[in-house]
Parts: structure tokens; C-alpha cells; sequence
């Protein structure tokens, strides 16, 4: 038998066991809602298909509003209705209130000083409090209003400009500037791009890219075992992706 086909044999055999395991210890210690029943180590991620919200939509008739999904090796409750999410955000708000943060969000651990992704705790809550403050008030809002006031008509003037020349007008590259130029405005009271320039912005890009690196699908996030055996992670954060 060739070496490398006992070898993967061997690692399937063992990883079909420790699912087995894993499903007799953990048998009646949590109470999760129906769902379909997960195959060995891949759990439902075979449900999913190329469009994970169609397929989530058709298992829901099936299973209720509540149902939960083993992705890998991660339980994950999918909740499909509006009504019961609202109930559910309202009485288990503080349950909710965290986001996942992807593996690829996680190289050289910016993602725990962000408010977008840490957990609902003592920092979470100082960095909200600051941000609340100093920024976000309605008294801070209102006395920059005139500078949104501003690049609102700076981007009505220019799409009115390009209309009459009949210049073709690229609406994603001057919203992104409009909007990125408002936050500016609001932070250091200085525009970062200039709205009436054909030149791209490469924070657009840079942010286009994280996006689209964030959205790939990772092995990792379903199988977090996996991450010991990254390379370089300990050292030098790489990740998988």
C-alpha cells in the first residue's frame, strides 16, 4: 500500500473516531435546536452549495425558524424569521452582541483593539464610551455639520459639472471619496481625497481587498484544530486563507 494513501487512511479513520466520541460525550450536555444531522467531520457544510442564503432559506421550511448547522466543527444556530431574531436580540442582546472574527482578520492581532470585532467586555465597552464622546455625541455631530453639508454639495456640483460636459461619471469611485472624505473630515477636519480627481483612491483597494479575503471561504474557521498546524503563525502571523 502506498505510503501516503495509509497515512491519509489512518488520519480519516482517526479524525471519523474523534467525531464519534466527541457526539457520545457531548450527548445531552447542550441543548441545541433540530437541524440535519451532520456527517462525519465535514458536519452540514455539504448543505450549504454556492449560494449558502437559497440554501439556508430551503432548510428553514424544513426545520423551523430555529435550526442549528455543524460547519465543520463549529455548532451554529441559523435563525431565518424576523420576528423570533427580534425576541432574540432583545432578551439575549448581550449574548449577540459579538461578532466571529475570521481567521484572516486575525494576523497580527489588530482585531482586539477593534470595536467592530472584540467581544462584548470591560474594553469593548471603554472604547465605545471614547468613541460615544469624542466622536459620535450629538453635540460632536452637530457642530460638523457644516462640513458634511459641504462635500454633499461638493459631490452635487461635481455630478452636476460631469452631466453637462457629458463625461461618464464613475458613481462608486466619487461615493467611496464623498464618504471617506466625510469620515476624514470628522476625524482630523482634512479631506484625504480629492472628489474631483480621476485618480483612484488605494485605500478603496486596500479595503476592496480585505473584503474579498475575508469573504473566502477558510478552512480554519470551521476546523479550528487546523490553526496549530498553520506555518509561521507563532512567528510570523501568517494565516491561511
Amino acid at each position: 500500500m502506498d505510503y501516503y494513501t495509509l497515512v491519509f487512511g489512518s488520519i480519516l479513520v482517526l479524525a471519523i473516531l474523534c467525531n464519534i466520541i466527541a457526539k457520545i460525550c457531548s450527548k445531552g450536555s447542550k441543548k441545541v435546536p433540530p437541524g440535519p444531522s451532520p456527517w462525519p467531520i465535514i458536519g452540514n457544510l455539504h448543505l450549504l452549495g454556492a449560494k449558502p442564503h437559497i440554501s439556508l432559506a430551503n432548510l428553514a421550511k424544513n426545520y423551523g425558524p430555529i435550526m442549528s448547522l455543524k460547519l465543520g466543527q463549529i455548532t451554529t444556530i441559523v435563525i431565518s424569521s424576523s420576528t423570533i431574531a427580534k425576541q432574540v436580540l432583545k432578551t439575549q442582546d448581550q449574548a449577540f452582541s459579538s461578532r466571529f472574527a475570521p481567521n484572516a482578520l486575525q494576523a497580527h492581532n489588530h482585531y482586539k483593539f477593534s470595536v467592530a470585532w472584540l467581544p462584548v467586555c470591560p474594553q469593548w465597552r471603554t472604547l465605545r464610551r471614547i468613541l460615544n464622546t469624542n466622536l459620535l455625541s450629538s453635540n460632536k455631530l452637530d457642530a460638523n455639520q457644516h462640513l458634511r453639508s459641504q462635500k454633499v454639495k461638493e459631490l452635487i456640483a461635481y455630478c452636476d459639472k460631469c452631466s453637462k460636459q457629458g463625461e461618464a461619471l464613475d458613481i462608486g469611485q466619487v461615493v467611496f471619496k464623498t464618504s471617506l472624505n466625510l469620515l476624514s473630515n470628522t476625524l482630523f477636519s482634512k479631506d484625504l481625497a480629492d472628489p474631483f480627481s480621476d485618480s483612484k483612491v488605494e485605500l478603496k483597494e486596500v479595503i476592496w481587498g480585505i473584503t474579498a479575503e475575508v469573504g473566502k471561504p477558510n478552512l480554519v474557521d470551521f476546523f479550528p484544530i487546523l490553526e496549530i498546524y498553520t506555518p509561521y503563525t507563532k512567528y510570523t502571523y501568517m494565516k491561511w486563507s
